[in-house]
């Protein structure tokens, strides 16, 4: 029955991440019946993982911050960031719709945002940079609501949990590591253990959420009270085509395939391609030594199903993806531990950065994504970060945490690389050591004057919002000089992919010809990013996938039919 049905459906959606679920909702709040297919066991794909934050600028909430945003404002930054790569179309249909949709959703759904007072758009020296309000985070979430579905949420990354799963945010940190120092921090810590052992009674870890994963359960929580129909172990195998128009979807899963019509169209969400080494070899420099942080199932499954519909990709972004410094821990079985370096270290005063000719090469306290492509310029691939002991024991690096009583399981492991001195240190991460020692002792005498004249560490205002306040006069320097002297080797990666199907202001997904392929959708990691794989600020991944989710459910809810009224599953 080449031509039939198993079952029909008026929008078929692939993947469970923000956009996806954004689509999926909001069509379902429009009256349709609605699939969603993912092809992992979990419910969240990357968004689960992620730091949650959403960059929406204008949203509701940047007012009550008391940040006064406008959308001019807002287009002159991102103007100026994208240059020539910038579609203005996609960006007006963003900036336009993205209050919208956090209105809505706070409106009909589960969704809870609360709003950053203060996070500087990462390249502030920019016209239209804001200090702060653009970047809203989820609200906390309790598990415990989700009943037996807070099984099927994607559980966070285990770096960024302690204790064996009790989720913790900066001030958690901050809480936990200073627990004797005052009574606040105390009775903070107190709060989190109490919880977490009452979760852990009834979950194998707790079920405080936070960022991505408060997200992801929120999202979990709206699309089950809007009527989604979520199938997980389900991935899509082919689109169906009838007449010119995508009708459907054959959907692969543990009971064979199944062939699911759809008469309103099919949205791709299926969360880009970085576990794909074919796409990554051909797209990504230093592919062999590349580590990704998105979940093992994101193979380029929507992509590669929106290319054979006829679809294109843009081949002009910055870059393929919104990369992340990694580091790797490497356990007796031969797996990995993989640890993103996003904000927690390389601001700090204390810190610097080296290449193979243990020369620094970039402003450490950058962004994440920027400090890859600094990487990526320099040749500086592998990079170490390098500090002394005064620092690791107050803020921590990579996989070793703050206050940690000895570092010595993470030295024999072979993360950190450990010396009694610099020249020892030198010798075991293989550079020169009178270079090392140059850089350390040029970085001890910028904290003392405040100034970094060689790269600018602590110059904007991005930088000193991720450093430490209480470092005077510049909040991200601090000395190098304390034995012992601690490394650990960071590698290009990435939290996610850029480069995507070529879409339209509606989310609709363009043939080669330039015109919609009737149909068919793509959003998240399979839409083209809207930054052309530059990185402007915090959020700038979760807020088009959950705006453009938002736009391609509004218009499938206007799409006319593709399927006669007639055709029933079977026939």
């Amino acid at each position: 029955m080449s031509e039939g049905f198993d079952e029909i459906c008026d929008v078929v959606v692939v993947g469970s991440g923000a956009g996806g679920m954004s689509a999926a909702i909001t069509a379902a709040k429009a009256g349709l019946k609605v699939v969603l297919i993912e092809k992992s066991e979990f419910i969240g794909g990357s968004t689960a993982v992620s730091g949650g934050a959403m960059w929406v600028p204008e949203n509701p909430h940047a007012a009550k911050a008391g940040h006064a945003d406008t959308r001019e404002a807002a287009m002159s930054y991102v103007s100026a960031v994208l240059g020539n790569r910038l579609r203005p179309d996609l960006m007006r249909a963003f900036l336009d719709n993205g209050p919208e949709m956090v209105r809505f959703f706070e409106r009909e759904t589960a969704l809870k945002f609360e709003a950053r007072a203060y996070s500087p758009d990462y390249q502030p020296e920019q016209p239209g940079a804001a200090k702060g309000g653009r970047t809203i985070d989820p609200a906390p979430y309790d598990g415990n609501e989700l009943g037996a579905d807070f099984a099927l949420l994607r559980q966070p990354l285990k770096e960024f949990t302690v204790l064996g799963g009790m989720m913790v945010n900066r001030k958690d940190i901050d809480a936990l590591v200073g627990r004797f120092g005052s009574v606040a921090n105390f009775w903070h810590s107190a709060k989190l253990l109490l919880q977490y052992g009452r979760d852990r009674l009834r979950h194998p870890r707790g079920a405080r959420l936070l960022m991505g994963n408060a997200l992801a359960g929120r999202l979990l929580k709206s699309a089950r009270q809007a009527g989604v129909d979520l199938r997980v172990n389900t991935g899509a195998d082919t689109l169906i085509n009838r007449d010119g128009a995508v009708v459907g979807v054959v959907a692969k899963s543990t009971q064979g395939l199944g062939r699911i019509g759809s008469r309103r169209g099919v949205v791709l969400a299926a969360g880009g391609f970085p576990a794909n080494a074919e796409m990554r070899r051909e797209l990504m420099p230093h592919a062999d030594t590349h580590r990704s942080m998105a979940p093992a199932s994101d193979t380029g499954d929507g992509i590669r199903l929106g290319l054979a519909a006829g679809g294109a990709l843009r081949d002009d972004n910055i870059g393929a993806a919104f990369w992340t410094p990694v580091s790797v821990l490497k356990k007796s079985d031969g797996s990995e531990v993989k640890f993103p370096h996003l904000i927690l270290d390389r601001a700090k005063p204390g810190l610097i950065a080296v290449d193979s000719q243990g020369r620094r090469f970039v402003n450490e306290a950058t962004s994440y994504h920027g400090f890859v492509e600094a990487m990526h310029a320099a040749g500086a691939v592998p990079a170490y970060l390098v500090c002394d002991s005064v620092f690791l024991r107050k803020y921590g690096l990579g996989l070793v945490y703050p206050g940690m009583r000895s570092p010595a399981a993470f030295v024999e492991a072979g993360y950190l690389y450990q010396g009694a001195t610099l020249a020892e240190l030198a010798a075991k991460i293989g550079v020169p050591a009178a270079a090392l020692a140059a850089e350390a002792s040029a970085m001890t005498a910028a904290a003392e004057s405040g100034n970094d004249p060689a790269f600018g560490k602590g110059s904007s205002e991005y930088n000193r919002y991720l450093g430490d306040a209480a470092r005077k006069p510049n909040p991200c320097l601090g000395p190098v000089e304390t034995a012992p002297f601690y490394a650990v080797k960071v590698w290009p990666g990435d939290i996610g992919t850029a480069t995507g199907l070529i879409c339209d202001t509606e989310a609709r997904v363009l043939g080669q010809d330039e015109r919609p392929i009737p149909g068919l959708y793509a959003c998240g990691n399979d839409m083209n990013s809207i930054m052309a794989g530059a990185y402007p600020g915090a959020g700038i991944t979760l807020g088009p996938a959950l705006t453009f989710g938002f736009i391609a459910g509004r218009a499938l809810a206007a799409e006319p039919d593709h399927l006669p009224s007639s055709e029933r599953a079977g026939s």
